[in-house]
């Protein structure tokens, strides 16, 4: 069966009247480019121009000019309640996506998180709803999470490349005048590309004693 295209992306609130309907979970929701069946039986191929996370009440416009409105589906929830300023410190800690209100949070179900959630005595349930988690700051959409392995120390390593280029060389000199009690290598990779020379001039120690005669 040959896909219906479906590029354009509406928020909810600025569109109206839906032809059909796709239900998605969390996961389904966040999407380029995938074929996927609607409510109504039409197999349809959203094919974005780039990565987007679709919310309850947003449409795909297909090239022929139908409107498939975008549902969250059910899905299994794990209700927490309890001391939610604390719990939600380290359920946000733990970058994991969260639906807050004001006397309960939902999250995705997770074994290391429900664990780590009965330590701190918090009061959990299964629930089976719609998940609308909180989006990124400023109208930003979802973000990617981090993994911090199943540990709950606050040591954790994360590989961010950071490359930008100044167009020119990049020098410092300065000068420390007196030897440092910890010794530094300026061998050792900081982990930063700064995509330019980086030339760094050190005078350690105390500055060269000139005789009188010289």
């Amino acid at each position: 069966m040959t896909s219906l295209p479906a590029r354009l992306h509406h928020r909810a609130g600025f569109w109206s009247g839906a032809a059909d309907r796709l239900v998605l979970c969390y996961e389904d929701r966040f999407l380029r480019r995938r074929v996927l069946r609607s409510e109504g039986g039409l197999d349809i191929l959203v094919d974005l121009p780039r990565t987007t996370d679709l919310a309850e009440g947003d449409a795909l416009e297909t090239l022929d000019g139908q409107l498939v409105e975008i549902v969250a589906a059910p899905e299994t929830l794990l209700e927490i309640r309890g001391d939610l300023p604390r719990l939600a410190w380290h359920i946000g800690n733990r970058h994991t996506p969260a639906q807050i209100a004001a006397d309960r949070v939902l999250i995705r179900e997770d074994a290391v998180m429900r664990d780590m959630l009965v330590r701190l005595g918090a009061e959990l349930s299964a629930v089976s709803e719609p998940f609308l988690p909180e989006g990124g700051a400023y109208g930003m959409g979802r973000t990617h999470g981090h993994d911090h392995g199943f540990g709950y120390g606050s040591g954790h390593g994360h590989g961010h490349g950071h490359g930008h280029d100044h167009g020119r060389d990049h020098r410092h000199g300065h000068d420390h005048g007196t030897a440092h009690a910890q010794p530094h290598d300026h061998g050792q990779s900081h982990g930063f590309s700064h995509g330019h020379p980086d030339v760094h001039g050190h005078a350690h120690g105390s500055p060269p004693v000139h005789r009188a005669d010289d």
